[in-house]
């Protein structure tokens, strides 16, 4: 019997890396030079924050995602620590709401401008204290509104409640004390009714975030874990850390049995620290060491061998953090999967990188982005308090989709009128079609083309873009506007001779009506 190679067929297999030319990095940027084994970048579909360094303690810069090229060395700062700034995080339901940790030991929650930072914040929103060391990363919880989880050097996880009217907040809501050790990283499943820790002792917990009960713990002698992630729904976490010989390692294991992994594979034996990312939308696994420039990625399966390498992203520009897009804030015409947002610290630079799936057509494809988690929690603070747990609110990344959700909902009953009656008088139904058509196109402003009328151009929101500051920039600009305009005479073009067509139709449909009467 001859021997046949197995193939698998992956619509992810041709992924490829596309960085971003230089005028679309952010370059000046004071990167922190913190040696703390966070991300110092945080990115949402408006704002791009990062850790910066800066003299009698601690701050960040909040840009406009389309704010890039040079950025002024003295751009106002979020400066209300009193240390080094150590991790940042933007609310998920909030695209105007940041939270930071410090070595002031102190959580502080801050509010951005609609326009962006414009001067210097040094008042929060609210501020946590409860810590009493250094606290060194905070997550929100993925679909309770204003819940917020904080873990410091005095190895104790806590718990915060935002919804409450005092400023200062010194009591958490739940203070959860299993951990030996400093926690390195903290992971929640898609419904955040689990969470999960990797500790500097070596172990791996899986905890209950309400109740703070400890569920598993792993101690593998042969896997040091130092960074955690929950895989979505399958029921398995992913653990990068290093092997007994000090080589880079990732370590896959069965979410319901944490005795023993899955699967162990080393990579290299660099030191840089393995920072992983997941997309459940895909089964994507990246992973990106600190101080290397390449980015390998695997799609992950249910079944053995569990984790199956794609390709890698290579550069010769080491990244110190990685920020992350969500994906609604993706470019779907360019079929992007993903983005990253490298901090090259040698060269003050922030690279955007897309990771883009080849296709011919540019028509929105279904099939590489499925329904995803969107900007609206599925709870309040106090539900989830009470015991209710339930998943992210999906929404589609299809353009103009929520537009034509909402009025769909306006004309759901206008429609059913109109079924009613053309049921009972049928030879109007093609007529009362028709026309309905018609003045839908003159008026436009239920359609996927009124998104024109927003302000958004070319996928920019005008009102946080920058004016052009180079020649070049002008000239981009430029571009764009006339490439924006030949689109909207074409699309003006086809709406007068659709309009033409259906004037005819409604003359010929009366006309027939009427030699009918006559008759």
């Amino acid at each position: 019997m001859t021997w046949r190679p197995q193939y698998r067929s992956s619509k992810f297999r041709h992924v490829f890396g596309k960085a971003a030319t230089k005028e679309s990095c952010y370059d000046g940027v004071p990167i922190t030079r913190s040696v703390q084994d966070n991300n110092f970048c945080a990115v949402n579909p408006r704002f791009l924050a990062v850790i910066t360094e800066c003299a009698g303690g601690g701050a960040f810069l909040v840009l406009s995602v389309h704010h890039t090229g040079k950025i002024d060395p003295h751009h106002p700062r979020v400066s209300g620590h009193r240390g080094n700034v150590l991790d940042i995080k933007w609310n998920p339901f909030n695209d105007y709401c940041i939270a930071s940790c410090s070595e002031d030991a102190t959580v502080k929650v801050w509010e951005i401008p609609p326009h962006g930072v414009l001067k210097n914040i040094t008042v929060p929103w609210k501020e946590l204290q409860g810590h009493s060391r250094r606290v060194g990363l905070i997550e929100w919880h993925p679909t309770a509104n204003n819940i917020l989880f904080s873990t410091a050097y005095d190895y104790q996880v806590m718990i915060w409640n935002l919804d409450c009217p005092e400023q200062v907040i010194k009591n958490p809501v739940r203070t959860i004390s299993h951990h030996t050790d400093v926690v390195l990283s903290m992971s929640f499943n898609t419904d955040g009714s689990l969470f999960a820790t990797t500790c500097k002792d070596r172990k791996v917990r899986l905890m209950e975030p309400r109740s703070g009960n400890l569920l598993q713990e792993a101690n593998c002698k042969t896997h040091k874990a130092s960074k955690v992630l929950i895989l979505g729904n399958m029921k398995m976490l992913l653990t990068a850390g290093t092997s007994r010989w000090n080589d880079r390692q990732i370590a896959l294991w069965d979410q319901d049995d944490l005795s023993v992994p899955l699967l162990e594979e080393n990579l290299d034996g660099s030191s840089g620290v393995l920072f992983p990312f997941y997309d459940p939308d895909t089964h994507m696994l990246y992973l990106a060491g600190k101080g290397d420039g390449n980015i390998r990625y695997y799609e992950i399966s249910s079944e053995k061998p569990y984790i199956h390498f794609l390709t890698e992203y290579r550069s010769h520009m080491p990244q110190k953090g990685m920020g992350v897009m969500p994906k609604r804030g993706l470019d779907v015409s360019s079929c992007e999967v993903f983005r990253f947002y490298k901090l090259v610290t040698i060269k003050s630079l922030i690279e955007p990188l897309s990771m883009i799936v080849p296709r011919r057509s540019e028509s929105y494809q279904e099939d590489i982005y499925p329904m995803t988690a969107g900007n609206r929690s599925a709870l309040t603070a106090e539900e989830w308090l009470s015991g209710i747990d339930k998943g992210p609110v999906l929404m589609s990344l299809k353009p103009g989709s929520q537009i034509a959700d909402s009025c769909s909902e306006m004309k759901g009953l206008s429609s059913s009128l109109d079924a009613r009656r053309s049921q009972s008088r049928p030879g109007l139904l093609q007529l009362a079609y028709i026309q309905d058509k018609l003045e839908t196109k003159e008026d436009g402003g239920c359609t996927d083309d009124g998104r024109s009328r927003t302000p958004m151009s070319n996928g920019e929101d005008l009102a946080l873009c920058s004016p052009p500051r180079t020649e070049n920039e002008l000239r981009l600009k430029f571009h764009k506007q006339q490439e924006e305009i030949r689109r909207l005479r074409e699309l003006l073009n086809q709406r007068d001779v659709r309009i033409k067509q259906l004037e005819l139709e409604i003359k010929n449909i009366k006309n027939s009506q009427s030699s009918q009467s006559s008759l």
